[in-house]
């Protein structure tokens, strides 16, 4: 993958489309104050070298699905094998290879808790290098849900309210899908800006109904979008996975700080001894140390912290 600089614009780029991850070129460049030709050709640069990605993707909670933290420890020859088998799996994302080889964690999602979750554990790679693994059903996003904080710094508050879509707004229940739904939805999560030809050849509709199901889609808040582009490209070189574990009375004091924290990539409340498990984000290891000793270590009703450095992310949100 070629080698990328970020500039400004850029940065403004990236930030646009966290927040509206289909907006139009000629209005991100209306409200940067640039060219439709400029933004366009950026876009393009930044995709075509591997640098950033827009992917579309279900909410998990609208169509009666969940989500569960996988985290493995293997002997360090397993790493590699075992996390490109997972990245290989269309029901798996964030495949992540930590602790110097020797942790893989991913998340994996089934289609109902009280079905399929005593099954979950039986999909993964077996081998005897894998020498542990737990799951943790992910309860509730608690900080980064909106993108994290070093992606989405680089649009003034109003420039944001400019590119917003309108609100969504969630329907009692689950959302039914069809199987031309599910068609568009794997499109989108290889390409989030895929055009409408595209996607009506992807699902047989013609383009007015595509154009259609996907705002309603936006509209029920069952379909978001996010962008994929390393940390490291903004100065970030330092990326840890943080459990928790917090005093139950404290866990709505501790989800509510670690939101504010600049720091956090993600964070969601989970099930097991850890109930908070966090993506860090840091400049360097010695900010990564005094996150942890200031930020962390000041919040009360934490009684263990279990810090895992990043070695390299397989797979991201998106279908490759």
């Amino acid at each position: 993958m070629e080698t990328v600089i970020l500039d400004e614009l850029d940065r403004q780029l990236a930030h646009a489309l966290q927040v509206d991850g289909r907006v139009s070129f000629s209005r991100v460049a209306a409200v940067l104050g640039t060219s439709d030709r400029t933004i366009a050709r950026r876009y393009q640069r930044l995709r075509s070298t591997g640098t950033l990605r827009v992917v579309g993707l279900p909410d998990a909670t609208a169509i009666g699905h969940v989500d569960w933290l996988v985290r493995m420890h293997c002997t360090p020859d397993a790493a590699v094998p075992v996390s490109a088998a997972l990245a290989r799996r269309a029901d798996t994302s964030w495949v992540t290879i930590l602790s110097g080889g020797t942790e893989i964690t991913c998340i994996t999602r089934t289609r109902k808790q009280a079905q399929d979750g005593e099954l979950l554990l039986q999909k993964l790679p077996r081998t005897t290098r894998i020498t542990s693994v737990t799951a943790h059903c992910m309860l509730r996003g608690v900080a980064g849900t909106s993108g994290w904080p070093g992606r989405t710094a680089a649009l003034a508050p109003e420039q944001v309210a400019e590119l917003a879509p309108p609100p969504g707004v969630r329907p009692a229940g689950e959302v039914p899908l069809s199987e031309a739904d599910n068609a568009l939805l794997g499109v989108l999560a290889q390409d989030g800006r895929a055009s409408f030809p595209v996607l009506a050849a992807a699902t047989g509709w013609s383009e007015t109904t595509v154009r259609r199901r996907l705002d309603e889609l936006r509209r029920s808040d069952v379909l978001y979008f996010d962008v994929e582009i390393e940390p490291v490209l903004f100065g970030y070189a330092a990326e840890a996975m943080l459990w928790l574990t917090v005093a139950p009375s404290a866990l709505g004091s501790v989800t509510r700080a670690l939101a504010t924290h600049p720091q956090i990539g993600y964070a969601s409340a989970v099930t097991g001894p850890a109930n908070v498990a966090a993506s860090v984000i840091c400049r360097n290891l010695d900010d990564l140390y005094e996150y942890l000793a200031t930020g962390v270590g000041s919040l009360a009703g934490i009684s263990h912290a279990d810090t895992s450095p990043v070695v390299r992310r397989v797979k991201a949100a998106g279908v490759r």
